[in-house]
């Protein structure tokens, strides 16, 4: 019991080693503490708490184990004298020593049960005690920790609620400016919007305006070139009607000096195939074959 009452002091000792540790906040009284170490320590002594609590139930049985073992050891010897003075009930002398005897032993009994009961009473009541003691001392230290941790936790809510409020403030002047700097910047978009349209009209003005005299001048050159065109055809075939009547011609001359050398070669057939060999034929073919390269340049 002295070891755990000891042990709860020690840790006791540590929580307040860890809130002596703290970081003492500026202009203030308090400490920050590290959280889970207190939170550790204060469940060890909650811990530590129950053990003392069943020690001193052991206690209490153990002062009912010795009380009902000094009824049983009194049981005993009221069983053991009652077996000899039923053994001893013929001698009257011996039944009045047996009876003094138990008398004795019943008085050795009841004294012993007495100084037992009287023990263990001492130290259920020694034990309550120091259990009080304990619990008292552990409430006031307890109680002297959390109404520290306590002004610790209002001074530290306190200076939360300042600083919440000077960003609160802060956070609302930059919003204002944010707000101002939108509707400026929305003013010089809508003025770059509208100087953007104007100049779009503009653009589009002049471009259709440019693509209007593109089409007339297109137009005048696709006449222009259609007129050309048709002059250049009306030549064209106006030479070639020309070649074509100049051909016929050279045909119709061709055709006239054909007839009059088949003319011609039928008269002196005879008299060429007997005063000259086979060769002889050659200036026949000479003339055929001038009037064709004839033919030929006039068609070229």
């Amino acid at each position: 019991m002295a070891e755990a009452s000891i042990t709860v002091l020690d840790q006791l000792d540590q929580l307040e080693e860890i809130v002596l540790e703290g970081t003492r906040i500026p202009f203030s009284g308090g400490r920050l503490v590290n959280e889970q170490d207190a939170i550790e320590v204060m469940d060890a002594v909650r811990e530590s708490l129950p053990g003392q609590l069943n020690q001193a139930l052991d206690l209490l049985r153990q002062r009912e184990e010795f009380i009902s073992q000094a009824r049983r050891q009194a049981e005993e010897i009221v069983a053991t004298g009652q077996r000899e003075r039923e053994q001893l009930i013929n001698n009257a002398s011996i039944r009045q020593e047996a009876e003094r005897q138990v008398a004795e032993l019943r008085e050795q009994a009841r004294q012993q049960c007495d100084q037992l009961l009287l023990q263990g009473r001492q130290q259920a009541a020694k034990a309550e005690q120091e259990h009080q003691a304990i619990l008292a001392q552990m409430e006031q230290q307890f109680a002297a920790r959390r109404q520290q941790l306590e002004q610790e936790a209002a001074e530290r809510n306190r200076l939360l609620l300042e600083q919440h409020e000077r960003n609160r403030q802060q956070a609302m002047g930059e919003l204002e400016q944010i707000r101002q700097e939108g509707l400026r910047v929305q003013r010089e978009s809508q003025a770059e919007a509208e100087r953007l349209h104007n100049d779009a009209l503009q653009f589009r003005q002049q471009t259709q305006q440019q693509c209007d005299q593109l089409v007339a001048r297109s137009r005048q050159e696709a006449a222009a070139i259609s007129e050309g065109a048709n002059r250049y055809a009306e030549q064209v075939l106006g030479e070639l009607e020309g070649r074509l009547k100049d051909m016929g011609q050279v045909v119709m001359a061709g055709r006239r000096e054909l007839v009059r050398l088949q003319v011609r070669e039928g008269g002196s057939a005879a008299e060429a195939a007997a005063a000259t060999p086979a060769p002889s034929a050659t200036p026949r073919d000479s003339k055929r074959r001038r009037v064709a390269n004839t033919l030929r340049q006039l068609a070229g």
